[in-house]
């Protein structure tokens, strides 16, 4: 199953055009690249939901901690792992 995880911007990288910003993301301790083309108001410390490696939109701290805990719960978060 896919899913659109949130994490939290910890860096980012600009390039020469929109569609190439990219950043490192943390999601909850494991860190992915993942394009920001989407999101071009977000900035490092924000929270984003991400799926299939595109950050689709931005989301509050609050929210972002709730979606991890489900996903704990339901034993979830191995999508993530390398």
């Amino acid at each position: 199953m896919c899913l659109a995880v949130p994490g939290k911007i910890i860096s980012i990288d600009c390039g020469m055009e929109e569609l190439m910003r990219f950043g490192k993301v943390n999601f909850g301790g494991i860190v992915k690249d993942v394009n920001l083309a989407y999101v071009p108001e977000a900035k490092i410390g924000d929270y984003v939901i991400v799926h299939v490696g595109f950050a689709l939109n931005t989301v509050d701290e609050a929210e972002a901690q709730k979606v991890f805990e489900y996903l704990r719960e339901m034993d979830s978060l191995d999508e993530l792992k390398e």
